[in-house]
């Protein structure tokens, strides 16, 4: 059992100014216990790191360009208490002969104090930030900005060690330039060569929005129908035919190919190359795209280490549903309730089946103030693309689908095709005995934790027994109730038994 929903902190907002070499960001977040939520997001392209392998100082132009954003930043952010705001700074400014002159004007300017990062904070904050968003992540975290690239390994436990900053940003490889692949390829490769064995992974989690925007091009020329970046996974052999094809192209190309970024046609061939070299030099086997970085590594290193503990997905899910929520206590005791007669089936998703019990519990009130006509489809829709960590595209389809069947009796979700292509056919089922198991618990209870507690749901051999403690049969196994359990038993291929 997680913990209960009325033991989480009280949500609070934090703004995170991070002035990285390419663009200047401004993001406002929610902050509710383990759960991140991006509220607002802004930023300029400002190219700060661009001149820095000619001159070694920041882009004139780059620094007029932020100075403008980070005005603008102290205006949305005006009577902000101190404290809820972090300014960072990465590569250029770090790097940069007129950095610190550079952060003097900001302070004069603006009042931001702007910490800067040294290589090792800004791998092990990415590692941070990966772990925020999946924590059970292995293998190497790459972060890529514009000047730099930041390789950490991760423990896979809650922390990382084993960090290192290569000049391998694009601007530092030579863009905005047309890409020399012989050329670049020779300084990528001999500057990766000495940790090839520091960082050998078959998992990559790649951080920065060049690879993002790789990522959702992939999406694009594969006609992949969900469009979520966050977790997003490549083979070896789709990444690198991907960022060949990228390599190759021109910048007339790439501005005719639907889904690039046109801000990053001069740097998104350098990213592509770099990311091939990984792949080959580390014998990486899977590409996951991360949509969590440094911020969110901040961010989650800020927190209390009970919360840093809990789950990202079940806290989310918790928090989705908390504000349209009727009981606060409802999704841990649908929990509590549905684990007898679900942990005896054969997993759906291995070690993540009491996960995903837990978080699914916790959407059982996403639609309790919805018109009872569409909130099916609704709770189907916010669930597929909520911006929740901590789970893959197959777990997120599996959710929406139980979201779904939790209001419906319908067989057929929406978006039948898109479910039907990241979903096997048994989970399909399982999403529908979950959900279908949720209303019959909300039914039974009329969403009263407490009137759980008077009955039990259980898996006998070829039977699925629903009990209600003596003297409250007659309460709790009236016929909607035993439409509602009949539904359960069909979808999980057992005769009923009411007693």
């Amino acid at each position: 059992m997680w913990p209960r929903a009325d033991s989480r902190p009280e949500p609070r907002q934090a703004a995170v100014i991070d002035v990285g070499s390419n663009s200047v960001r401004l993001v406002i977040y929610r902050i509710d216990g383990r759960a991140l939520w991006t509220v607002f997001n802004e930023k300029a392209l400002a190219g700060l790191g661009r001149d820095l392998p000619a001159t070694g100082r920041l882009s004139q132009p780059g620094v007029e360009t932020a100075m403008t954003a980070l005005r603008r930043f102290r205006t949305l952010l005006d009577g902000w208490p101190p404290g809820d705001i972090t300014a960072a700074a990465t590569a250029a400014v770090r790097e940069a002969a007129d950095g610190p002159a550079f952060l003097r004007r900001v302070k004069a300017e603006t009042g931001f104090d702007v910490r800067v990062l040294s290589g090792e904070e800004e791998a092990r904050y990415a590692a941070l930030g990966v772990l925020a968003g999946d924590p059970s992540a292995q293998g190497v975290v790459g972060d890529l900005g514009g000047s730099s690239l930041e390789l950490i390994r991760l423990n896979g436990v809650g922390g990382s060690a084993d960090g290192a900053t290569l000049p391998l940003g694009p601007f530092a490889l030579g863009a905005p330039r047309a890409l020399d692949i012989d050329r670049t390829w020779r300084l990528v490769d001999t500057a990766l060569a000495p940790m090839t064995h520091r960082f050998k992974a078959r998992e990559f989690h790649a951080v920065g929005g060049a690879w993002r925007n790789l990522a959702l091009l992939h999406m694009q020329l594969a006609d992949y129908p969900l469009h979520v970046a966050h977790q997003y996974e490549m083979s070896r052999a789709d990444a690198v035919q991907l960022v060949r094809f990228v390599e190759r192209q021109s910048k007339s190309s790439l501005e005719r190919i639907e889904g690039v970024s046109k801000k990053r046609f001069d740097t998104l061939p350098y990213s592509a190359l770099v990311l091939e070299a990984l792949i080959e030099r580390l014998g990486v086997e899977r590409v996951v795209i991360s949509a969590y970085g440094v911020r969110e590594g901040m961010l989650l290193e800020s927190m209390a280490p009970e919360v840093r503990r809990q789950d990202p997905l079940i806290a989310g899910c918790e928090a989705l549903t908390a504000v349209r929520g009727l009981s606060p206590e409802l999704g841990g005791a649908l929990e509590a309730w549905l684990t007898p007669a679900f942990q005896t089936l054969k997993p759906a998703f291995d070690e993540r089946d009491p996960v995903l019990l837990a978080a699914a519990c916790r959407l059982a009130d996403l639609g309790a103030r919805l018109h009872p006509d569409h909130r099916a489809d609704i709770a189907f829709e916010q669930v597929l693309r909520a911006p929740i960590a901590g789970m893959s595209h197959p777990e997120r389809a599996f959710l929406a689908c139980t979201a779904f069947s939790r209001h419906s009796s319908s067989t057929t979700p929406p978006q039948a095709g898109t479910v039907s292509r990241i979903l096997t056919g048994e989970r399909r089922q399982r999403a529908r005995a979950l959900g279908s198991a949720i209303r019959l618990g909300c039914d039974l209870s009329g969403r009263n934790p407490r009137l759980l507690e008077k009955s039990a749901l259980a898996l006998k051999g070829d039977r699925l027994v629903l009990t209600a403690a003596p003297g409250w049969e007659d309460m709790l196994l009236g016929e909607q109730v035993a439409k509602r359990a009949q539904t359960v038993a069909q979808a999980l291929k057992r005769k009923l038994e009411l007693s």
